[in-house]
């Protein structure tokens, strides 16, 4: 007679029915979208540094703010990197998650906006030889981060990422922007390397920089502004993101005037002339598109904040952007030698630190209740 083996049942061990545990649980929902603070605080010192108009004891505390965030990007880098160690898997969630993944592109800026204020203000704290050395970290580090974010981020979103055009968000823009930041902080090397192939190799491939991200800019942000036209207004959350825009005009602009600054020790006269001309003829038309930009995200700020807009991570878009066009008014100012430049400067200057002051009180207040580091909803 046949026979069946029946395996007995028997009870699960306690490890089979207690939930997964992980270590460092704080850190599971820690995303790369925190980098933006440290980009937000790191431009206050750059562009405060730059102004046109300098108050007694600014330059200090541009310092003291270089240093906050600084040490923010210190911490920042062991958190997260004790969420991959962690937490590997959120972490691959994080890539395959179309609303997440661009926000890799806000390490590489990290690191250039502090590196570039290395060189800024950096320099009066911890001279100018340890500056030069920390920036050519920082910059080589996030050159090549944000290259490969440029690259990747765009793959994914192509051949795993299951995208809409109504999802389309100014999101989409953070990893090719970090390629214009590299072209704007990259000058601030070109003096410290030795004169001929160095600093024109350098100053060449900062262009080819600047190229690289308006080109990937001008692709995306036309399905970003359809998207508003033919959808609407974004949630309310996600209001702020729309100061993203004004990133890849401001420091493009920016770009184009740093370089213009160091062009005449790096390549012939001639062709430096030609970068100067082109930082105005490029950056004057970029500016004014900026601002009208500006103004239309303020009115959707406003019409969200009447709304009910509570805060999110993402008020952390209202300082790198208009920062860099801050950066990309002084410049100008430089160039063209026009106060109403230098006073659009100042105007910027205030609005960005106003939102510098209430993203951080709300960040802080935020990290101390745990409301930032929960679970999503």
């Amino acid at each position: 007679m046949a026979t069946t083996l029946v395996r007995p049942r028997t009870d699960p061990t306690p490890s089979e029915t207690a939930p997964r545990t992980h270590k460092a649980p704080a850190l599971r929902h820690l995303g790369p979208n925190w980098y933006a603070s440290v980009m937000g605080t790191a431009i206050i010192a750059n562009a405060g540094a730059t102004l046109p108009y300098q108050l007694p004891g600014q330059r200090v505390a541009c310092q003291i703010v270089w240093a906050l965030s600084a040490a923010a990007l210190a911490v920042l880098l062991t958190a997260r990197a004790g969420h991959w160690l962690h937490h590997r898997d959120q972490a691959r969630a994080h890539l395959l998650d179309p609303a997440v993944a661009p926000f890799y592109g806000c390490l590489a800026m990290a690191l250039l906006a502090v590196g570039g204020g290395t060189l800024i203000v950096g320099k009066d704290l911890i001279g100018e030889r340890a500056a030069v050395a920390a920036d050519t970290v920082l910059f080589t580090a996030g050159t090549a981060i944000g290259l490969l974010m440029a690259v990747l981020v765009p793959y994914l979103m192509v051949v795993r990422h299951k995208v809409e055009a109504s999802q389309a968000t100014p999101v989409w823009l953070l990893p090719v922007v970090s390629p214009m930041v590299s072209a704007a902080v990259g000058p601030l090397l070109i003096p410290h390397l030795p004169a001929g192939q160095p600093r024109e190799a350098l100053l060449l491939a900062c262009y080819a920089m600047f190229g690289i991200s308006l080109l990937a800019t001008l692709l995306l942000l036309p399905l970003v502004f359809g998207r508003l036209i033919v959808s609407g207004p974004l949630p309310l959350a996600l209001t702020p993101a729309l100061f993203l825009v004004l990133g890849p005009l401001g420091q493009s602009t920016t770009a184009v005037n740093q370089l213009a600054d160091v062009a005449p020790g790096a390549v012939d006269a001639s062709y430096a002339h030609a970068f100067g001309a082109f930082a105005v003829v490029y950056g004057v038309p970029v500016m004014g598109f900026a601002l009208l930009w500006l103004a239309l995200a303020a009115a959707m700020l406003v019409r969200a904040a009447r709304a009910g807009m509570g805060f999110a991570m993402t008020w952390w878009a209202l300082t790198f952007p208009v920062g860099t066009c801050v950066t990309g008014a002084a410049g100008l100012a430089r160039h063209t030698g026009l106060d109403a430049f230098a006073w659009l400067a100042a105007a910027l200057f205030a609005a960005l630190l106003t939102a510098w002051l209430l993203a951080a009180a709300h960040t802080l207040r935020g990290l101390f209740t745990g409301r930032l580091l929960a679970a999503p909803r």
